[in-house]
């Protein structure tokens, strides 16, 4: 039978798939503090207050999510938006399926180099209207996101949230990996697995646009991504030319992911200085008691720190930023070092900028932008309720009972089996450990001894790490840009795990085939 969108079924939402996911974990872990003093139990107060815990991490994501509501809102209210996609549906002639490959390398490169990730939240609404009016449903628009980031995390080249973080860990532990190692072996990671993840896409969209009825989305997920876009799909029949006002609007629209993007990419730690340019500071030194100047030191890390001999005064010298560059003068922080804090800013602007460039009155800009937040509640809580999983999954110390334990296990084996017990290691512990920083920092201090004193290329082991947590986050549930980004595809959590699975394994079983390849010939 059937499990196409004609089909009446209900599947367990994204809600309550996260509320199970706390209440195991505090089960998991009760369970395991019984036994071993590694992992600490949840008490019934703290699981209460994860999914406000949550919120409280989240909070920067779930800000611009809101306000990018707002701004979706007010550029729908124009029509340029569908204007524009039935347009370039119309002139690619049948074509539309070049798209696929081409978006998806743009962000694999994204990924790769920065990477991209819960930064794509912006680009699930206007793919799965792009793809929904070329005949598609949005869960293909959700793939192109989604995998297509994935698959540049995965393949880390430059990226200084894994790979850059990784080494300098390695770094202190006395052990210099070599980049060109790490950077090779990320780019055949990074080709190999994106070849997967287009077969996997393009198969399912040819299914779909084939035949409707083949779409894994439900009756109720396919009405509800038709409410949110199917003006973009009618005007894929109903096309007509945008007229000048509309022009003008999506030109301010693609300026505004122009600039994000811009914003978000880490130019200053890849050699380009541009956006800093007439940077200015100086030096402030302060004279104060030793134990206060001390306390400041430590908990703010300030400066250098110069005691006098009978510890009695300090001097503390801190570095005044006067002006970050010229590209600070629009939130006080340069492109490129722009995070979540400033694109909600810049997204802001813009919904207004464009509102009145289309001639909206006060009342309707400010009506229209508001209503765009409020349907954006149902993402801002799972953005919340994910990032209280991921607290929650390290409270425990589930992470490093996991590390210390298979770590040990690995000792002495050959280098097949070292490469893809590794790789199972940091595959169950980025289920545990969603970040890639903290991921790096716990683990490589113990993994990349361990593969050096074993006799393998230390080097590697970043890459297995880099590969490894990227293919989970094509799946976990503690990553909020996939569940925030399956909410705005209106495609529900377990309707994407029946698609995602077997391109789960198949990448798997890719990374896992290079990298023991790597670990016997590097």
């Amino acid at each position: 039978m059937s499990e196409g969108n004609g089909k009446k079924r209900r599947v367990l939402t994204s809600f309550s798939i996260m509320f199970i996911l706390l209440a195991a974990i505090a089960l998991i872990s009760i369970v395991l503090s019984g036994f071993t003093s590694e992992v600490k139990a949840v008490s019934f107060g703290t699981l209460m207050m994860s999914p406000v815990n949550g919120f409280k991490d989240g909070l920067g994501v779930a800000l611009f999510v809101m306000v990018l509501g707002g701004f979706l809102a007010i550029v729908n209210a124009t029509d340029a938006l569908s204007a524009g996609i039935g347009a370039l549906v119309k002139k690619m002639g049948g074509n539309e399926l070049k798209l696929i490959p081409v978006l998806m390398f743009i962000f694999a490169v994204l990924g790769s180099t920065y990477g991209f990730c819960e930064e794509t939240v912006g680009f699930y609404a206007l793919l799965s209207a792009t793809m929904m009016a070329a005949g598609f449903d949005s869960m293909t628009g959700a793939m192109m996101v989604l995998l297509g980031a994935g698959v540049g995390c995965l393949g880390s080249t430059v990226n200084p949230f894994a790979t850059g973080i990784a080494s300098d860990v390695l770094s202190s532990c006395g052990i210099v990996a070599d980049q060109g190692v790490v950077i090779g072996l990320g780019l055949v990671l990074l080709v190999t697995s994106y070849v997967v993840a287009v077969y996997f896409v393009m198969s399912y969209a040819k299914r779909v646009r084939a035949d409707a009825g083949r779409s894994l989305m439900s009756a109720d997920e396919t009405a509800a991504a038709q409410e949110a876009y199917g003006d973009a799909a009618a005007a894929k029949s109903e096309y007509a030319e945008p007229t000048r006002k509309q022009r003008m609007v999506l030109w301010l629209f693609g300026l505004s992911f122009l600039v994000m993007i811009v914003g978000f990419v880490p130019w200053g730690k890849l050699g380009v200085n541009a956006f800093t340019a007439g940077e200015s500071s100086h030096v402030e030194t302060s004279h104060v008691a030793a134990s206060d100047i001390r306390k400041q030191y430590e908990d703010d890390d300030l400066g250098t720190l110069k005691l006098s001999p009978k510890n009695a005064s300090g001097t503390l010298r801190t570095t005044v930023v006067d002006n970050a560059g010229w590209s600070s003068f629009l939130t006080g922080t340069p492109l490129g070092d722009w995070y979540f804090s400033e694109s909600t800013t810049w997204f802001l602007i813009m919904a207004i900028v464009i509102g009145v460039a289309a001639g909206m009155g006060e009342h309707e800009l400010v009506r229209t932008f508001l209503a765009g937040c409020g349907d954006m509640m149902g993402v801002v809580m799972i953005v919340g309720l994910s990032r209280g999983v991921a607290i929650l999954m390290g409270d425990t110390g589930l992470s490093l009972f996991v590390l210390n334990h298979v770590s040990a296990a690995l000792k002495g084996t050959s280098p097949v089996v070292f490469a893809l017990g590794s790789y199972v290691l940091y595959f169950l512990l980025s289920i545990l450990i969603p970040g890639t920083s903290s991921m790096a920092t716990i683990s490589m201090p113990i993994m990349g001894p361990l593969t050096q004193s074993l006799g393998f290329n230390p080097a590697i082991m970043i890459n297995v790490f880099a590969s490894a947590s990227g293919v989970v986050n094509y799946f976990t549930p503690a990553n909020g840009a996939i569940m925030g980004g399956l909410a705005l595809s209106r495609v529900e959590y377990g309707t994407w795990l029946k698609f995602v699975g077997k391109v789960v394994l198949a990448t798997a079983v890719v990374n896992v085939v290079v990298l023991a390849i790597a670990m016997v010939v590097l």
